[in-house]
């Protein structure tokens, strides 16, 4: 049996279940219409997983720092997957003194670029050649010892966790606006399982306020 942390997506989503107001916006700017509470919801989960996951796009477009601030507790290990390690020298993911951060990347990555990221205090994995492979990361991960992962985006690594099985639950703060557009991220991406038999099903296991805000949490039915 293959060893893997236990994965929680969890998300800000508009009632259409965007992300952004439009392809390549910063998430930050829908998340500024959630209240104190739901921000304390969200720091709350930061605070009780072993480690955090977002996707290098989403550090170049957000900037995001990934720790707990709402709620006491400790800070989660920052995981960014990045197949050529193009994360920005100067994010703020790479500030290791607030918390420690791992860059996930593959052995195309340009070996000038994984010493500069070193560097900065954090530390490097290679899992794959050409793109990330979570099937060997995610193992590499829980032998480190992050055995329950928090990942918040975005559509791209949500699909490809999701695709995968791997994905125990779901938990969204839903916003309430509608903010439209064919094109704009959804809550997953990826070329979709397009199959009623291949589709991922879920079991609603609570629904609540936090704030203004509903909150659904969602089991993945194995």
């Amino acid at each position: 049996m293959v060893h893997r942390p236990y994965i929680i997506i969890v998300s800000e989503v508009s009632i259409d279940g965007k992300l952004t107001l439009y392809r390549g916006a910063s998430s930050k700017e829908l998340m500024s219409l959630m209240d104190e509470e739901a921000y304390r919801y969200l720091h709350e989960i930061r605070a009780k997983v072993d480690g955090i996951m977002v996707g290098c796009e989403t550090v170049r477009t957000d900037n995001p720092s990934l720790t707990v601030r709402y709620v006491r507790g400790k800070n989660p290990t920052r995981i960014i997957p990045c197949s050529t390690a193009n994360v920005p020298l100067d994010a703020n993911v790479l500030n290791t003194s607030e918390a420690p951060t791992i860059i996930a990347t593959t052995e195309r990555a340009p070996r000038e670029r994984v010493e500069k990221i070193k560097e900065r205090g954090a530390e490097v994995i290679v899992a794959g050649d050409e793109l990330v492979d979570f099937d060997l990361l995610l193992p590499k991960l829980y032998d480190m010892g992050i055995k329950t992962l928090m990942v918040e985006g975005g559509a791209s690594i949500n699909w490809e966790l999701i695709k995968r099985r791997v994905v125990d639950e779901i938990r969204l703060i839903h916003l309430p606006v509608i903010v439209g557009g064919e094109n704009v991220p959804t809550l997953v991406g990826g070329e979709g399982f397009k199959k009623l038999r291949n589709l991922l099903h879920l079991r609603l296991r609570s629904h609540f306020k936090r704030g203004n805000h509903l909150i659904t949490e969602w089991e993945v039915v194995k």
